[in-house]
C-alpha cells in the first residue's frame, strides 16, 4: 500500500500519459516520449492542460527553420519543459532559442542534445552570463572527452552545462569525476557511459565529501537489489539522485512497490526499465516538499540532478526515436 500522496503521483502520470497518448499518438513515434513528458508535469505537480501545451508545441514548431529537430517529436518535449517551469512559456521559448544558438556559436553541434542543453542552462539561475557558462560548458565537455574520448557523446552536453554551475576548476573536477569513476568500478559498478553519467551527477553535490557519497551509492545500490529491484547500468543516475538523501534505505521500499505498480500495469509493461527512473523521481519529487529540505542547500542540488536525470532519459529517448536529423539545425 503506498502512502496517499505518492499514490495521487502515480495515478496522475497514468491520466496524463492516457491523455497524450490519445492526443499524439501519429504525432509521437515512440511511446517512452509520453512517458517522460507524462512524468515532468507529475514531478512538478502541475496539471497538463491539453490543449494549451499543443498549441505551444504547435508554437515552437512555427516558430524554428525547416531542418531544426524542434520540427519532429521532440517539440513536445521541450513544450512540456517551457510549460512545466515558467509562466509564459511562449516568452521563454524566444530566451531558450537564444541560449541554443549561443551554445552553437560557442562550439557545440546542433541536435537534439544540445536543445536540451539549452534548456538545463536556461532554468538554472547562475551568477555567470550565458556567454561564460557556454565556454565553462565547452570546457569541461572537451575535458570529458579527454578523460573518455570513446564514452563521451553529444548525449553528454546536458551534464557539462549543469556541471558548469560549478566554482571548481576545470582540471580539479576532472579529477573529482576520474575518483567517482574508478572507485565505484572497484566497488562492482560496471564501467561505460552510464557509470560516467553517475560520476557527474555526484560531482555537482558540494555538500558531502567524495568518498561518503562513493560509499552511500554503494549501499543504496545493495538496498535496491535486497528489495528486489533488478538495478542495471542505466539506473546509476537515480543510485545518484537517491544517494543524496538522508537514509535512502527508507525511500527504497516505496520505489519497489511504485515499480511493480507500473510494471503491473498493461500500459507500461514493455518499459521496465525507464519504470524504475521514473518510479525515483515520483517519490523524490514528493520528499522535495519537505521544509527541512527546502531550507538547506541540498534542495537545489536535488533540483537540479532530477533535471540531470530527466536529461538523460530524454537524450537515450531522442536517440533511439526517428530523430534524423540531429546534425542539422
Amino acid at each position: 500500500m503506498l502512502p496517499e500522496t505518492i499514490q495521487q503521483k502515480v495515478d496522475q502520470y497514468r491520466g496524463f500519459y492516457i491523455s497524450l497518448k490519445n492526443e499524439l499518438k501519429w504525432k509521437v513515434a515512440d511511446p517512452k516520449q509520453f512517458m517522460a513528458i507524462a512524468s515532468m508535469y507529475a514531478v512538478k505537480g502541475k496539471s497538463l492542460e491539453l490543449q494549451p501545451y499543443i498549441e505551444l508545441s504547435d508554437y515552437i514548431k512555427n516558430q524554428v527553420g525547416m531542418f531544426s529537430t524542434l520540427k519532429s517529436s521532440q517539440r513536445f518535449t521541450i513544450a512540456a519543459m517551457l510549460d512545466t517551469r515558467y509562466e509564459n512559456p511562449k516568452e521563454t521559448f524566444h530566451e531558450f532559442l537564444d541560449v541554443y544558438d549561443q551554445l552553437i556559436q560557442g562550439g557545440f553541434t546542433r541536435g537534439a542534445f544540445t536543445y536540451i542543453a539549452a534548456s538545463a542552462m536556461l532554468s538554472n539561475e547562475s551568477s555567470r552570463s550565458h556567454k561564460e557558462m557556454v565556454r565553462r560548458s565547452l570546457e569541461i565537455y572537451q575535458g570529458m572527452k579527454k578523460k573518455h574520448l570513446f564514452l563521451t557523446s553529444s548525449g553528454d552536453v546536458p551534464l557539462a552545462v549543469l556541471l558548469a554551475e560549478t566554482s571548481e576548476f576545470t582540471d580539479d573536477l576532472m579529477h573529482e569525476i576520474e575518483h567517482f569513476y574508478m572507485t565505484l568500478a572497484q566497488h562492482g559498478f560496471k564501467k561505460g557511459n552510464d557509470l560516467q553519467f553517475l560520476s557527474h551527477i555526484l560531482a555537482i553535490d558540494k555538500n558531502l565529501h567524495a568518498d561518503t557519497l562513493i560509499e552511500i551509492c554503494v549501499s543504496v545500490k545493495e538496498a535496491c537489489e535486497s528489495a528486489g529491484i533488478k538495478v542495471k547500468a542505466m539506473h546509476y543516475p537515480v543510485i545518484g539522485l537517491l544517494a543524496l538523501f538522508e537514509k535512502p534505505e527508507t525511500e527504497i521500499e516505496i520505489i519497489h512497490e511504485v515499480v511493480k505498480q507500473l510494471n503491473a500495469d498493461k500500459l507500461f509493461k514493455w518499459q521496465q526499465d525507464i519504470n524504475v527512473m521514473l518510479a525515483v523521481n515520483l517519490v523524490i519529487s514528493e520528499k522535495l516538499k519537505d521544509s527541512r529540505l527546502v531550507e538547506t542547500g541540498i534542495y537545489t542540488t536535488i533540483e537540479t540532478i532530477i533535471q540531470a536525470q530527466q536529461a538523460s532519459m530524454l537524450a537515450v529517448i531522442a536517440s533511439t526515436s526517428a530523430v534524423a536529423t540531429t546534425t542539422t539545425t
